[in-house]
């Protein structure tokens, strides 16, 4: 049995680090650093090299610690691998209806992507636990507002563009979370083993979080 997703967690810091083809041996140290800044929520694509290896060893060893996902899930085969793996939580760049009803089946949060306001009521109908605005890179903060007028009931989370810069904004306007990929992981300071500076990196995501929501607790 995986270990289950935690809301808590999530929304706690609901910012999703997707990490793409970094090193293996990396892979560890990175989650540290991550888990002990005060983030919560991370993402290994399935198109990337070890993927089920480096989910279910992120799975056991944060238990408790940080939400373990499993995105770029495109097909029922990805989503079996993934489970068995033992993601807790299931992102997709696609509307695919089997994916999105095996994941409701076993009560495992599925994030699928969608784009236009057809699409993510779509996604939502069948049973996304939220939906995956992708890509959102050419999309204003705004945009999210301007869906959630007439469904307000769906839950949002914009993907491919999102940076430090703007993260807060796309949250201002509704949004629940938002995932977030080269700005977490930036190749050159992975490359070069700056796990300081990586730490420092991942602080001022979490200061800006606290101070828009106006936390004052570590």
């Amino acid at each position: 049995m995986n270990e289950s997703f935690s809301p808590d967690l999530f929304n706690k810091m609901p910012i999703v680090g997707i990490i793409r083809n970094v090193a293996d041996e990396h892979i560890e140290t990175i989650a540290t650093v991550y888990a002990d800044s005060g983030l919560t929520c991370l993402e290994i694509t399935m198109n990337s090299p070890n993927a089920e290896k480096n989910i279910a060893l992120l799975a056991d060893k944060y238990a408790g610690r940080l939400n373990i996902g499993a995105g770029t899930v495109c097909s029922v085969h990805d989503l079996e691998k993934a489970i068995k793996a033992k993601a807790q939580f299931i992102v997709t760049p696609i509307i695919n209806e089997e994916v999105i009803k095996a994941c409701v089946a076993e009560k495992v949060p599925i994030f699928p992507g969608a784009y236009t306001p057809s699409e993510i009521y779509k996604a939502w109908s069948l049973g996304a636990t939220m939906v995956k605005l992708f890509p959102a890179s050419d999309l204003k903060p705004g945009y999210i507002k301007e869906i959630l007028a007439p469904l307000n009931f769906v839950r949002i989370m914009p993907t491919g563009g999102i940076s430090f810069d703007n993260f807060t904004d796309y949250l201002a306007q509704g949004a629940k979370g938002v995932g977030i990929g080269s700005q977490l992981f930036p190749r050159d300071i992975i490359m070069n083993q700056d796990w300081t500076a990586l730490g420092d990196i991942y602080a001022k995501f979490v200061k800006k979080y606290r101070d828009f929501t106006g936390e004052t607790q570590p």
